[in-house]
């Protein structure tokens, strides 16, 4: 920034005093640091190889470290969103919302003056429980994504650390938020995994959705959700695998293989546990009323079968847990970030933000909540809400003490090993987008989820059918509709046996007292109020679960799933053990 020298400040010393803890995949317990300033344009100790083995990611990241100004090292711990959906060529409102977000025009532009770590790709669609800090969309469809996240490393590939490859991350959780949806092979959600309960089937769903993601250009997914269900957590909701905190250990475990086995992080949210309040985050600062002994057995399995699994990353979520910290939302508390997280659990990849545009964080200024993010424990900054004042507010506190150069160097140190980590693994082509294998494995998750809540087990609807749902659902009808047909059910317009469909934010109200059949699509507790004699659920709207239902509807497939929440009145399943 303006009247900052940007001569290289080799940070051989900070280096050397986290070799153990880097050449061991960025481990340890690393106890609060204490502000050392250092002197900028200075070095000290022996130089570092420039060109470590390629095998070692870890010091090929030390010794890249070593190398970078402070900017540089400030630039690898923000991954911003930005406007437009092209890296260079972006709308004339694109511009306006990157001028107020970061006084450039473009995304590369960003990338270039802020030396950026990352940068994550939102969008929303209308079921999106995340939709509030969703400023903008850049994602349409695969071609468009691979020539955004192709511009985007051209940017980076021109910065002083871009030898290790940009960091692009976006929402991919399958179910409500499902950035990319056109052209790729779509999930179930994870509550109708849960349902599957074959971790087998999850890992081979999610190789192959990340093996589409890398060939889009993610290289990072901010998935999966390791929240317990604990709640009727609307935000949280069929996000979570549900709420057996055993079961969904299992779960998580196989999405965090299948992803990082095809070259795309994982990453674990969101600490310590969002299921476990109703509240959302989005909105106000939920607080976790649990005991921490309760949170250990009752939140964590799942992030610690997730680490197990070698989970590069864990999001701190905007939560307050009482009994822990009283007070301080997680994403800003060292005592969970890094005495619980990292000390207690034993994490050793990079702890990432949750949006620090959602409210929780904003009550500090974009740069105080950067350095109080960073010092807690977080290595990476995501979705600051204004990325000149978060840059120029941890440079600022780097130089003046407050953010201790070790607490950076570690960080970015962890950031740079993901990175290299994460490019040993070649990207997948573009020609297997939504392959027959693929969908054969999305197909095969959604199968095995389809639960039958009350009625007979695997009974054939009385044909003709009408198919009916609560408002604004046409598409999935229509969806429903062919998937039936081609299973070779009549489906009538109206006077048929009524087969009603319900998702995301029904309630009681979007209920249809003449439907036969009664099929949740998200969380299964609307059918407490269904009087419908079969009711069925499939947690999911995607075209895998409308051609499962179809299946079972048709009296081709038995419905084996198992409701991974408890719904008032109802048994898990009416089919057997």
């Amino acid at each position: 920034m303006g009247g900052v020298s940007n001569r290289p400040w080799r940070a051989s010393v900070a280096v050397a005093a986290l070799t153990a803890l880097l050449v061991s995949g960025c481990s340890g317990d690393p106890e609060r640091p204490t502000p050392t300033p250092s002197p900028v344009g200075t070095s000290a100790g022996p130089s570092v190889p420039a060109t470590p083995p390629a095998s070692d990611p870890a010091s090929r990241a030390a010794a890249l470290v070593a190398t970078l100004s402070d900017e540089d090292l400030v630039g690898q711990v923000l991954m911003p969103y930005a406007y437009g959906d092209s890296a260079t060529k972006v709308s004339a409102g694109s511009a306006a919302g990157n001028q107020a977000l970061a006084g450039v025009d473009t995304p590369a532009d960003m990338i270039a003056k802020y030396r950026l770590g990352g940068l994550i790709l939102v969008g929303f669609s209308a079921d999106d429980p995340t939709k509030g800090n969703q400023e903008t969309t850049n994602v349409d469809n695969p071609k468009q994504v691979h020539e955004l996240t192709t511009g985007l490393r051209t940017a980076a590939g021109r910065l002083a650390a871009g030898s290790a490859p940009l960091l692009i991350g976006t929402d991919q959780e399958y179910g409500v938020v499902t950035r990319v949806t056109d052209g790729v092979t779509v999930l179930p959600s994870a509550l109708a995994a849960g349902a599957a309960g074959d971790p087998k089937l999850t890992e081979a769903a999610w190789r192959a959705a990340g093996a589409e993601l890398a060939a889009m250009g993610i290289n990072i997914d901010f998935a999966p959700v390791a929240d317990v269900l604990a709640t009727r957590s609307t935000v949280i909701g069929s996000r979570s695998y549900g709420a057996d905190p055993k079961q969904a250990a299992g779960q998580v475990g196989g999405a965090v293989r299948g992803l990082q086995a095809v070259g795309v992080a994982a990453t674990l949210k969101h600490f310590p546990g969002h299921g476990h309040s109703a509240d959302d985050s989005h909105q106000d600062l939920p607080v976790l009323t649990q005991s921490a002994a309760a949170l250990q057995s009752g939140a964590w399995p799942p992030f610690t079968a997730g680490m197990e699994a070698g989970a590069m990353a864990v999001m701190s979520g905007h939560l307050d847990a009482r009994a822990i910290d009283p007070g301080t939302p997680a994403t800003f508390s060292h005592k969970l970030l890094t005495d619980v997280l990292r000390g207690q659990l034993g994490f050793k990849g990079v702890v990432i933000t949750d949006g620090m545009n959602m409210p929780p964080a904003k009550r500090w200024a974009p740069g105080e909540a950067a350095v109080r993010a960073l010092n807690a424990g977080n290595d990476l900054i995501l979705m600051t809400p204004n990325v000149g004042q978060a840059y120029d507010g941890l440079l600022a506190a780097l130089r003046g003490g407050s953010l201790p150069r070790t607490r950076l160097v570690e960080a970015v140190t962890r950031v740079l090993t993901m990175k290299f980590r994460l490019a040993e693994l070649p990207a997948a082509q573009m020609s297997t987008l939504n392959t027959p294998e693929h969908r054969a494995a999305a197909d095969a998750l959604a199968a095995a989820a389809v639960t039958v809540l009350r009625g007979a087990c695997g009974k054939a609807v009385r044909g003709p059918v009408t198919v009916t749902t609560s408002g604004g659902r046409d598409g999935t009808r229509a969806t429903l509709t062919a998937a039936l047909t081609a299973a070779g059910v009549q489906v009538k317009p109206s006077g048929g046996t009524i087969v009603h469909l319900v998702g995301y934010g029904d309630g009681a109200k979007d209920l249809s007292p003449d439907a036969a059949v009664t099929v949740a699509m998200d969380t299964p507790y609307v059918l407490a109020d269904a009087k419908s004699p079969t009711l069925l659920a499939t947690y999911s709207s995607s075209q895998a679960s409308m051609t499962a239902l179809a299946a079972v509807l048709a009296g081709k497939a038995r419905p084996g799933g198992r409701s991974p929440v408890a719904v008032p009145g109802l048994p898990a399943t009416t089919c057997g053990t």
